[in-house]
């Protein structure tokens, strides 16, 4: 007796394996991801200006950390939905993100001011006094 195995069978199970799975993986809720914060950081003479997207929160949903020359940024954006929504598509940011800045000179955090308008929130970060440009005037003998 002679038996034919067509490979194209194989196939077709590992197809539906991989339809099955990316079908499952469209069905996901909003707190299987993580979102990452997009940021402008802008060098001026006398400090760093951060800007950093951050729709729908309050200012006390944010907490800020500076360290020498590193700022951090953490939050979560929560969702308000009941838990057993599926979701055809589902874009807008949810769960816990994230940054972390490192600037290329050391900050002065004590002169830190952070404002948030219209879901951006603008970090202005002094730079440390000796990084600063100095201005020396020559003496005339």
């Amino acid at each position: 007796m002679t038996m034919y195995i067509s490979p194209h069978r194989h196939f077709a199970n590992l197809r539906g394996a991989m339809d099955k799975m990316i079908e499952e993986s469209m069905e996901s809720t909003p707190r299987e991801r993580e979102y990452t914060l997009a940021v402008d950081v802008r060098s001026e003479d006398d400090a760093f200006t951060i800007r950093a997207l951050v729709p729908g929160l309050e200012a006390d949903d944010l907490n800020i950390d500076i360290l020498n020359n590193t700022v951090s940024i953490r939050g979560e954006f929560l969702c308000a939905d009941e838990e057993d929504v599926k979701y055809l598509t589902c874009e807008l940011p949810v769960g816990r993100f994230a940054r972390t800045i490192t600037l290329p000179v050391d900050v002065d955090s004590t002169k830190t001011e952070a404002t948030m308008k219209n879901g951006v929130l603008v970090l202005r970060v002094s730079k440390a006094e000796e990084h600063l440009p100095k201005s020396i005037k020559v003496a005339v003998d």
